[in-house]
């Protein structure tokens, strides 16, 4: 299917659990376009050397600043000479989320999370660590618009804004085809986090929900993801991962019969061993449940000492 579209899949090995990202490349009239870029380090920037050859890159399309599709921007950007466009939202996240005046930050919100000190200190070494991996920073030369028409290899797609994985994540539709390039929104094997970063939506479990219901609503045959194979059948994803968040909020709920911090809640969620890497993930998940409870009246919090405490109504 991927032949018939006109895009070439360049999986990406990742240093993490979750161990590859998908980018994409396509010809289009006057040259070609990149979708994603991965992580700024040796492997993504050798194997970039290779793929690209003596293709001329005429574009590239940034879906989210995740590091693991946005790192890689600015490197190619100056390798290539290509325009690179994203939504606005995500641009200022990505040109703000790895500097130092918001990572400073960073120990203050684990503590009022009820992080412990050493393993706050931990988390925010490692988010510390993304630094290297996202610069340079590129300079975005467009920001996408709802609704908007690029050329990715043989058709036309469709720019939709599917907030929640990312406040400013886009998905690409072709309703031709029936083909959605889902990014990081649906995925075939596993749910994507939804955290909640410390910064922008302060209700970003809502927003995925809602954005999964604007997804429906188009029914798309033929799926091509960013971690994970190509899948047929986006609703039947899609009611899993409703019913997914459904059983998670009420565990969530359950945790809160008695009063806890976000880390606490967080402990009794993810009863398994976890990386640094991974319990920062586990900390924004617990965190975007929480808040989506808090939102919906369901339960409620108080600062208590410099830590929020949340309880079930």
């Amino acid at each position: 299917m991927l032949d018939q579209l006109g895009i070439e899949a360049i999986r990406i090995d990742l240093p993490f659990r979750l161990n590859h990202v998908n980018c994409f490349m396509a010809e289009g009239g006057t040259g070609w376009t990149i979708i994603d870029a991965g992580l700024n380090n040796d492997y993504t920037r050798g194997l970039w050397e290779l793929q690209i050859g003596k293709r001329e890159i005429t574009d590239l399309l940034i879906t989210h600043y995740h590091p693991d599709h946005f790192g890689y921007a600015g490197g190619l950007q100056k390798k290539t000479g290509a325009k690179v466009s994203m939504t606005k939202t995500d641009a200022n996240s990505g040109l703000s989320s790895w500097q130092s005046e918001f990572l400073e930050t960073m120990p203050s919100h684990y503590k009022a999370s009820g992080v412990p000190d050493e393993k706050s200190a931990q988390m925010a070494g490692n988010t510390a660590d993304f630094q290297p991996l996202v610069n340079p920073l590129p300079q975005i030369d467009h920001y996408f618009e709802e609704g908007e028409k690029v050329q990715i290899g043989r058709y036309e797609y469709e720019v939709i804004f599917t907030p929640g994985h990312s406040d400013g994540m886009v998905c690409f539709y072709n309703g031709e085809k029936n083909v959605l390039l889902s990014a990081d929104h649906i995925l075939p094997k596993i749910s994507p986090n939804i955290s909640y970063w410390y910064h922008g939506d302060d209700n970003p479990l809502a927003s995925y929900l809602t954005s999964l219901e604007k997804i429906s609503e188009l029914d798309a045959e033929f799926v091509i993801p960013s971690h994970g194979k190509p899948f047929y059948g986006a609703n039947s994803r899609i009611a899993e991962l409703k019913t997914h968040h459904a059983e998670r909020l009420e565990e969530t709920a359950d945790v809160l019969r008695e009063t806890a911090t976000v880390y606490g809640a967080c402990e009794l969620l993810f009863n398994r061993p976890l990386t640094v890497h991974e319990m920062r993930f586990a900390v924004g998940e617990t965190l975007a449940h929480l808040e989506y409870l808090r939102h919906a009246g369901e339960c409620e919090r108080e600062m208590d000492n410099g830590v929020w405490r949340y309880r079930r109504r």
